[in-house]
């Protein structure tokens, strides 16, 4: 009778991954680069102006002073702000994406002369910087159709409504979405609407979110085109309005200023947290067939 034999098992393999392991140390170096800057930031804002130049410094405040926060509130018209920004952003960003959508459909399914020309002048697009459209634009929105947008909501918006860089990188994920299911779309009747509607933005969640988010994010932080385009008071958004805080000729209160920072930055990471949330169920579900 022949006799059985039974393999070993194989020990674990005790040998380190040396690119693992770089990978991890650079990925906490990246972490701490990050979340320091916005610690000393939190902990400043609570501390006094003696506090924060103290050296070697103070990472925690020794009485947290509340007061820096309505200090910083009262300081300048934050309400205001708020409101400006927050109607500039979404205005801008809902126009950001659906000019995106509906321009990158049409380059990426639809046939039309000149197709490939406009196709690349948009990747030229790509390589000039915002600041030099920014006296086009001021003149142009100055005198648009004989109104004056200055100091208006859509003096702000309507400039940056549309942008290459989505263009672009929703035209490549449209491009990479499998042609079957727009071909059995089209043969039930479906038009260009329903397609992009029901078949396209659905299949592209996790790069429309994406891009979302970045276009939300750079709107909400825009300094230059909203301090150039406005005047007043009623209109500043709260990149510019943070400024407020800082007075050249006088002793800078970097309490306060950095209480005023908070208010900035506390609503991009509430968004941040929710749309992460978003993108993962996105690329999840596209992982998935049915």
């Amino acid at each position: 009778m022949a006799s059985v034999q039974y393999e070993q098992p194989r020990r674990p393999s005790l040998k380190i991954d040396l690119v693992k392991v770089l990978s991890y140390l650079a990925m906490v170096v990246v972490v701490i680069l990050i979340l320091v800057p916005i610690f000393w930031m939190l902990s400043g804002s609570l501390k006094t102006n003696q506090e924060i130049l103290t050296f070697p410094p103070e990472w925690l405040p020794r009485n947290p002073k509340w007061s820096n926060y309505s200090d910083a509130w009262n300081a300048a018209p934050f309400g205001r702000f708020y409101i400006n920004t927050i109607v500039t952003t979404l205005a801008g960003t809902t126009l950001e994406l659906t000019n995106a959508c509906l321009t990158a459909y049409a380059l990426a399914f639809l046939r039309f002369p000149f197709k490939n020309l406009i196709f690349i002048l948009l990747l030229a697009a790509l390589m000039i910087p915002q600041q030099v459209t920014i006296i086009p634009n001021y003149l142009t929105v100055s005198n648009i159709l004989g109104q004056n947008w200055i100091n208006t909501y859509q003096g702000i918006v309507i400039p940056g409504a549309s942008v290459a860089v989505g263009t672009f990188l929703l035209r490549q994920a449209f491009m990479s979405l499998p042609r079957e299911v727009m071909d059995a779309a089209k043969v039930d009747g479906a038009n260009h609407l329903k397609l992009l509607w029901q078949i396209v933005i659905p299949m592209s969640k996790p790069v429309l979110v994406t891009f979302g988010l970045i276009s939300l994010v750079a709107k909400w932080n825009d300094y230059l085109w909203p301090l150039i385009v406005t005047n007043q008071d009623r209109m500043r958004t709260l990149s510019v309005g943070i400024s407020y805080l800082y007075q050249p000729e006088a002793i800078p209160r970097w309490g306060p200023l950095m209480a005023g920072t908070f208010f900035v930055i506390a609503p991009l990471i509430l968004i941040y947290i929710w749309a992460q949330k978003h993108i993962i169920d996105g690329i999840t579900a596209g992982a998935t067939k049915s």
